[in-house]
Formats: C-alpha cells, structure tokens, sequence
C-alpha cells in the first residue's frame, strides 16, 4: 500500500501529466485582469522587477518577501497562501514532500532549450566540480512515480532561473585583502582577531554551511560529506561554535539582503555571510566590500521558481506567463548588474553592454564604471570581479544549499546556537 506521501506526489505528478497541451505565447495581453501572489526573498522579489512584469505581461503581481527560513514555513504549511515560490533549490524537497508545489510542464517554458547545462548536467565545464548536496540537477526532473531526480522527465519541480556562488564579504577598510582561491578562506569567520565582528545568515540550510566550511577550514572539526552531515557530525560542529558565541564571537544573524546591508554598514561587523546584492549595494554607498573566493570553494545555490499546488486556470496560466517572462532578457540583464547570473545568459547579454558583460559574466576588468541597478556605481573603472569568470566560479562549488538527510536534528541545533 503507498503511504500517503507517496499518493500525495503521484496525484502532483498526474496533475502535470494530464495537464492542457496549449503552450502560451510569454506575453499575452487578452487576459482578464488576474493577480498573482509571489512568496520568496529579497533577492529576486524587488519592486523593480515587479512593475517592469505588471508594465509587460498587462497582469497584476502581488510581492510577498520574507527572510528565507520564513518563506519556506509558509509555503509548506500553506500552499493556498502563494501561486509562485521564489527561492533556492534546497527549499524543493521539503516544499515537493509536503504537497505544496506540483509539476511545471517544459512544453509550456519557452525558453527551456536555452537553459544552459548547469541545471541539466550539473556542470558548465567538464573539469567542473559539481559540488555536494543538493545540486539542482539532482532534483529537477518529476518521474512517473513521483520522486525526483536527474533523469529526464518532460515535467520539471522549478524553472531553473537566478543562481550564483556565495560566500562571505568583508570590509577592506578593516581586513586585509586576500587573493581568490589562495588565501582567502572559510576560516576567516572563525578567526580570532574577528571577534565580535562576525556576522551569520540566520538560515539553517545555508548559514550552517558557511559555519560548517569555516570550521572544517581551521580544523576544528572533521566531516566526511559536508553535504550530508551526521548527527555525530552535527554535535562536534555546534560544540565547537557553541563555545565561539559564549566568546561573544558573533555578532549577529542577519535575516535578509538589507539587514546585512545594515550590518556592515553600521560597522556592526566586518566580515559576514553575503549575497552579492548587499555587496554591490555597499560598493555603491561607498563602503568597500569584498567579495570573497574562497580556496575551499564556494557555497552555490539556485533559484528555483516554483508552481503552488493550489494555482489553477487562469492564474495558472498567468503564472506561466511571468515564469516565461523571467527568462526573457530584462530580468537576466537585470540582476547581472547585482552580479547574479540567468539561466539563459546569450538571451540577456544585448540588453547589457559590452563592458557589463565583460565584467559580470567574463571576469575581465572593468574598462568603465559600471552601474548597479540604482543607479549608484557598482564597479569602478579598473576593478575586476574576484573570483574570476561564471564558469570559473561555478566550478569552485564545495556545497550546494541543502536540506540534508538529518534537517530535523540540525534545525534543532542551529536554533540552539542563535537562541542562546
């Protein structure tokens, strides 16, 4: 007999299955006056965006951010509260095991043939290091009975969209600089002379990742797959950063892109978990930020744009609409000027100019300064991208952000940390 989750993800998947053959155009402007609600972060839900898809697609878009631990909460327990998820590849198993998203047809993506093999293979070079944990490719594709996987299915869990590597900024002003891939390390957020200057991203399938490289980087504790912890493994880790708070070691837990922002800003710390946004706001206020290049490789993630369970007829299919819209060119060039990276990258580079794309997607030096998307300058006229080129950085992955197979236990413990 099939539990009731195995039941729940075979309906989700003959719910893709049985789905209208039409495909949508990505711009449709006969439609009712429709509104779709987005849940997510920060980092893609900016009111930028959300007017230029209003002004585009003739739809209402309705943006709900949260800091990420509290926009996965939700749309697990509430899949009616949302019609598209925006977040990170490690929110899909808990959000597909829950019920609360269902199969997104490829028939209805126009432009799923340009998505490069990141998603589809898991590297953009041969000699790529794919990375532990959660590699989206490992978790895109719906089979016939329900699970995940990389075996191609013509269903898929998310439209593979914004993705990056990240890692830890810090205040040149206070830290020397470093060199990529050589001395700059994990273990600098471990350090001593940091002390009290040391901010975390309060997010447990991420955070615990930045805390978990920069313990192993110093020595201080010894894991066999950083993707797949033992609670064993989960126990020495917390000892060892239990110990570090009640040294007043860290400062803060910060909960979204502008609290960071705030952080370092305020010069609440001078080295922290960063998204690559609050680094370019930060250059653009003049407050020089680094962005790290870790020589034990980079945290990856990827966005991952999810369909509720419960989005149906025509916000369904305005919701296809907006997921079409994402992948075609704006918002690619968009968020390359907060050094994000799109699906579909050749779609997007004749809306950036030869320098941006120069800088952003080929790490070459900066012949001009370059804009972020405020307006302020993100880049001065000299300045090259650390960590070098996409697939450069994207073959330095040490970690996927992941919901590992002890989630439960290590949730525990991270509240333990940041509570006490």
């Amino acid at each position: 007999m099939d539990s009731p989750k195995r039941s729940t993800l075979k309906k989700l998947a003959a719910i893709g299955l049985t789905a209208g053959a039409i495909t949508h155009v990505p711009y449709v402007f006969a439609r009712n006056k429709v509104t779709i609600r987005v849940l997510g972060t920060h980092v893609t839900l900016q009111d930028a965006i959300r007017k230029q898809a209003m002004s585009d697609l003739g739809i209402n878009i309705e943006f709900t951010p949260a800091g990420s631990a509290a926009v996965l909460q939700r749309a697990s327990m509430d899949p009616s509260s949302f019609d598209l998820y925006e977040q990170w590849s490690n929110s899909i198993n808990v959000l597909w095991n829950a019920g609360s998203i269902q199969p997104i047809e490829k028939k209805r993506l126009t432009y799923f043939n340009e998505i490069n093999s990141l998603t589809k293979t898991g590297k953009l070079s041969e000699d790529a290091n794919i990375g532990a944990g959660d590699a989206p490719f490992k978790i895109l594709n719906v089979q016939p009975d329900g699970t995940l996987s990389e075996q191609e299915s013509d269903l898929i869990s998310f439209l593979p969209y914004v993705h990056n590597v990240d890692s830890f900024g810090y205040n040149t002003e206070f830290i020397k600089p470093g060199i990529a891939y050589e001395t700059e390390s994990w273990g600098w957020l471990l350090d001593e002379q940091h002390r009290g200057k040391v901010g975390i991203v309060n997010a447990p399938t991420i955070g615990l990742f930045d805390l978990a490289l920069a313990a192993k980087a110093k020595g201080l504790v010894k894991i066999n797959n950083i993707g797949a912890m033992t609670r064993i493994e989960l126990d020495n880790l917390f000892k060892v950063l239990l110990d570090y708070k009640r040294q007043g070691h860290f400062s803060g837990y910060w909960n979204s892109v502008p609290e960071s922002v705030q952080y370092m800003k305020d010069e609440r710390v001078h080295i922290e978990s960063m998204f690559s946004p609050a680094v370019s706001a930060l250059n653009g206020q003049g407050i020089n930020v680094r962005f790290a290049a870790p020589k034990e490789g980079y945290r990856g993630w990827h966005g991952v744009m999810c369909l509720s369970s419960q989005t149906h007829d025509s916000v369904k299919d305005a919701s296809y609409d907006y997921m079409n819209w994402w992948l075609s060119g704006w918002p690619g060039a968009f968020i390359a000027r907060q050094g994000y990276y799109i699906s579909n990258p050749q779609r997007s580079k004749p809306l950036l100019s030869q320098n941006e794309w120069d800088y952003w997607y080929d790490g070459k030096i900066a012949n001009t300064d370059l804009l972020e998307t405020n307006g302020n300058i993100a880049v001065r006229k000299g300045e090259q991208r650390n960590g070098g080129s996409y697939t450069k950085r994207f073959s330095n992955v040490a970690v996927w952000n992941t919901v590992m197979p002890t989630y439960d236990y290590s949730l525990q413990k991270w509240y333990e940390l940041i509570s006490r």
